[in-house]
């Protein structure tokens, strides 16, 4: 992986943020110094919202490199490519938190159960029986806590990683990155009476971009209302609505474990995965960040201060478990 793709992703860290603190968490394997994650918050907190972005990470180490078949390709397929950019300018423009993982998803999966491992990349593997009940659905298509193939690239490592880089990159990377984001939906719902996570995430265009059948340009997830309040939801459909802009509900993204692990509606948590089209806001050959960054920075911008605005209106009136 070139070292200006790593510069990149230090340089966007490295920004002043005014007087919001930063905190550093965990450590990204074979990379001295360098934390697996970075959270902002600014001092005065001003709404309960928090943006995560578990896939943009662009740092990887010297050994992670070379260990994949195909690194550049494999990088660029597996990473929500410069989404980081779109979410940095929410939430200097909104005053929302901000979570931002600098480990690559090619290193570990941070929206995967820790269980969902494929045991057959993995040396020495797993018992039979421990490889049947923990592989779930996505590890079994290649794309579980550790990635393993993708379409048209197939294997992506050239050997089984080790039992202890694995547990290495769980107890580094995946744990300390969800504990932070747990305390910190914690602390918000503490002060304001409930809380938002947009789990921010790109995806690759869905289909042609015009004609009858034309593809979206943002697909919310909630899994299936399990992790989000509905009126949180309801507003974020009429406020692209009102944009002009295309979107799709839970299909085909309804969120993954981030969601299921947050999304708390009952204890006033809410959890909304947010996916964006590439081509909105990547060049054409969705490799570097285009004119698009700005148009989708300023729509996500106002949907942050719409669901603020719900939140904080909502903070003692969301649903009750025992409803």
């Amino acid at each position: 992986m070139d070292k200006a793709r790593q510069h990149g992703a230090m340089a966007l860290f490295d920004q002043p943020w005014g007087d919001s603190p930063t905190q550093s968490g965990g450590r990204v394997p074979g990379a001295e110094g360098v934390p697996a994650f970075v959270l902002r918050r600014p001092r005065a907190n001003p709404i309960p919202v928090l943006i995560a972005v578990p896939h943009a990470g662009r740092f990887y180490p010297p050994a992670l490199t070379a260990a994949l078949r195909h690194p550049r390709e494999a990088g660029l397929r597996l990473e929500d490519r410069y989404i980081d950019l779109v979410a940095d300018r929410v939430a200097r423009a909104t005053g929302a938190g901000l979570l931002l993982a600098h480990a690559p998803r090619a290193m570990i999966d941070l929206n995967r159960a820790p269980d969902d491992i494929d045991w057959e990349m993995v040396q020495g593997g797993g018992s039979a029986v421990r490889a049947r009940l923990t592989a779930g659905r996505r590890a079994r298509s290649g794309l579980g806590l550790v990635p393993r193939r993708l379409p048209g690239l197939g294997e992506l490592w050239r050997a089984p990683i080790s039992r202890a880089a694995l547990e290495e990159r769980i107890a580094w990377v995946h744990q300390p990155y969800h504990a932070a984001l747990a305390k910190t939906l914690e602390s918000m719902r503490d002060r304001w009476g409930a809380a938002l996570l947009l789990d921010l995430h790109s995806m690759p265009p869905l289909g042609p971009k015009s004609g009858p059948e034309a593809a979206v340009d943002y697909v919310i997830g909630d899994r299936f209302g399990a992790a989000c309040d509905s009126r949180l939801v309801g507003a974020t459909l009429d406020h692209f609505e009102r944009k002009g802009a295309s979107v799709a509900h839970n299909r085909p993204y309804a969120g993954g474990y981030v969601l299921d692990r947050h999304g708390a509606p009952a204890r006033k948590i809410s959890a909304m995965q947010l996916e964006v089209c590439r081509s909105a806001y990547l060049d054409a050959a969705m490799r570097e960040p285009a004119e698009g960054v700005d148009a989708v920075s300023e729509t996500i911008a106002g949907l942050v201060r719409l669901l603020a605005d719900e939140v904080v209106a909502g903070g003692f009136g969301f649903a009750q478990a025992a409803e």
